[in-house]
This record gives structure tokens, sequence and C-alpha cells, in this order.
């Protein structure tokens, strides 16, 4: 096997500019590839990541019965959310936990009103990971403690007529089903690039709510803040396990439909990546057959000093492998290169996209690439082998010839 790799590897470079063009098929189509998977996985980090506090954190807690009802927003009280909270803050992934009220409610100027989401938060714990709080167009975001205060969206500032000073009104149910009111002042607005979003969620704060709908001391969920999209698969078997006779659901559970776009953004990377190695593939697949029937009289003489079928097959199939093994290992090096160079930029511009809806909000001006070592790994063997399943058919070809018609080829 020895003697074998050692003359594939020479019978590579006696042609040197058909296997530099082979190689260079497989680096650029690598190097697309992991590209293109570095900048979805970042497109998934900032959209999906975050999406996921845009809609309430990676978990929450409820009290039992709350999925059933989730749709009308239940006050269903925590027992104990402090503990709920110093079970959350254990785990190693989780980097913020806080308590909050969620419900609807109607928000109301003069005479305009719209139905809006009311989330009732913790200020101090929330502005470190909250999308709202870091894109704050007017005023300022919410303090601890504070009454008589509403955050709102531009989108819903716009629909109602106000603005930062203005002094609203907020209509919700209480614990008790009765309908309970309060006249706020708008605080500040925030801006995330899409009005739809800005529409849906007013917050005010946790102290605020508990007064407005009879919760005194309570809160209805506990939003749990994770440092990566996807590390709710560790985090919520262990709540479920410290927090017997309450409800831990994922975002995937509580918007399925953020899990579905993912899954077919998934599978249209997928199938652009299989596009990209089957060109890579076809180009080794003409190289090797041009190869084989350059090389006709070599195979002639091979056959002739003895070399089975099966071993100028072995020979052909080993030069096809090399090739891929050896573009593969320059096209992740170039790869890995060029994402660094990308993040050391500061990231791919998006800014032009920004209004052309809620994705794109999402997104944010710069998207920053992003790479693991199984990504390249991966990528890299998987290139190899299509090249080597390339190569099968030419090495085939060249194991069937006969020596005395190949010694006989022009």
């Amino acid at each position: 096997m020895g003697k074998t790799i050692k003359l594939a590897w020479r019978n590579m470079w006696r042609n040197w500019r058909r296997t530099s063009i082979a190689l260079i098929a497989i680096v650029l189509g690598l190097v697309l590839l992991l590209l293109l998977n570095s900048v979805i996985k970042g497109s998934d980090q900032a959209i999906f990541g975050n999406a996921v506090k845009v809609y309430g954190g990676a978990v929450q807690v409820h009290a039992p019965g709350y999925r059933v009802k989730a749709n009308r927003m239940p006050l269903l009280p925590l027992d104990n959310p402090d503990a709920v909270v110093q079970a959350a803050l254990a785990q190693p992934t989780v980097i913020a936990a806080a308590q909050r009220i969620h419900t609807g409610g109607i928000i109301a100027n003069g005479d305009e009103s719209r139905p809006v989401a009311i989330t009732a938060i913790q200020p101090s714990v929330e502005a470190p990971v909250s999308v709202q709080a870091a894109n704050v167009a007017q005023g300022r975001f919410l303090t601890d403690g504070e009454g008589d205060a509403i955050f709102i969206g531009r989108g819903l500032a716009e629909e109602i007529g106000a603005g930062v000073g203005d002094r609203v009104t907020l209509l919700g149910h209480s614990k008790y089903e009765s309908m309970r009111q309060r006249t706020v002042t708008i605080v500040g607005i925030y801006d995330l690039g899409s009005r739809d979003l800005e529409k849906s969620t007013a917050f005010i704060t946790l102290e605020e709510a508990q007064s407005l709908f009879n919760l005194n001391d309570q809160a209805t969920e506990v939003a749990v803040s994770l440092a990566g999209v996807n590390d709710e698969g560790a985090v919520i078997p262990a709540l479920q396990a410290a927090l017997p006779g309450y409800e831990v659901d994922s975002w995937k559970t509580l918007k399925p439909e953020l899990s579905e776009t993912m899954a077919t953004k998934q599978v249209f990377v997928e199938i652009i990546g299989l596009i990209v190695i089957m060109i890579a593939s076809i180009g080794i697949l003409n190289l090797q057959l041009m190869a084989v029937f350059e090389r006709t009289r070599e195979m002639g003489v091979l056959a002739a000093l003895g070399m089975k079928g099966r071993q100028i097959m072995a020979l052909f199939l080993t030069e096809g492998t090399l090739i891929g093994v050896v573009g593969a290992v320059i096209g992740c090096l170039a790869g890995v290169g060029l994402v660094m160079l990308i993040r050391q930029a500061g990231g791919i511009y998006f800014g032009f996209t920004s209004g052309l809806g809620e994705i794109t909000a999402l997104m944010g001006d710069r998207l920053m690439p992003t790479l693991s070592v199984a990504d390249v790994v991966s990528r890299g063997v998987i290139v190899a082998v299509i090249a080597a399943i390339a190569s099968l058919y030419p090495a085939w070809q060249a194991s069937r010839k006969e020596p005395a018609e190949a010694l006989h080829h022009v």
C-alpha cells in the first residue's frame, strides 16, 4: 500500500497543471462552502438569537396550566419565583433570569387605541440582554421600581400618535379578570427596524404591573437568557429536575414558527452546499477521465510489467483521493483564513437591508460569520470523500484496459 501511495503522489505532480486545476476547483468549492456555512451560522446567532430575546427568552418557566392557555396570555402566578430564578442561574450557560408578568391589554391615546402585549420586567436584569433596551430611539429605558412609566416601540407610537413625555392609558385584566386601567407616561421609544415587531409589545416595570393587576410580589413567568442559540437542550432537563411542578418550555415550543423557519433555512443551506460539492466533484471526475485517456500507453506498460487490474484501479483511486485530501486541507485553511479576515474587518455590512422586513431587522447592520472546528473538519472530510468517489469510475476504466490495446494507443 505504501508503494501505491508513493507512486500515486509522484504521478499527481508529473502533470502539475492538471493537478493544479483540480486542486483549484476543490479549494474554491470548499472555501465557498465554508463561507456560506459561516454566514448562515452567524445569521442564526444574530437573527434567531435576537428573535428569541424579542419573544421572551430562550427558556421560560410558568405555572402549571400555562401551555393550554398560552394564546390567551393568562395571569397564572408562579409559586416562589425567586427560587425559580436561583435554579436557572445555577446552570452554566444561563446569562440572565428575570421575573416577568406577561399579559394582553390595550393602549389608548385620545381616540386612538391598539391591542398590545404588556410585558412587565425588572429593568436592571433585562437591560444587558434586551434587544429593545439596546435600540432606544428616543427617551430612555425603564428603571427599577419606576411607576407611571411605559416603554413602547416606534411602530406603536406612530399608530396611536404619541411621543416621549405623552400620557397614555393602559388597560388590562387583573388576576381576577376585572378590567384595570392606569394612565402612564411614555419615557422611551425603541426602534427595531420592523414596525410589526414594534407594535406588538409595551413594557412597564414589574412593580407597576403587580400593583395594576393585583399580583402583589408575584410574577407569571421567569424568562431565561442563554449564552447561545440551541443551548436550551441541556438547560431544560436540568430545570425540569430542579423545578418539579412547573412548566419549563423553550422558544421552540412556545414559538414553533421560529423553529420551522430555522429548519427550512437549514434544508436550503444543505442543498446549496450539495450543489457546490457536486460542481467540484464533476471537475475532479472530468480531470481524472482526462488523465486516464492521456495515460493509456502508461497503463499498458504497467500491465505488461505484471500490475493487475485491481492494482491499476487502486493507483488511480489513490491518486484521486490524494488530490481530494490535499485540496480539502488547503481549502479548509483558506476558508478559515477568509472567515477570520472578515471577522477582523468587523463582519459583513447589511445596513442596506434595514426596513426590508422582520428578519433583516433582527439581523442588524452587521453579520459576524461563525465557524466551529466541527464545521471545518466535517466539510473537509466530505469534500475528500466526494473526491475519492469521483475517482472511482476513471479508476475502473483504467483497470479494464487490455495491455496490448493500451500499448498501441496513440
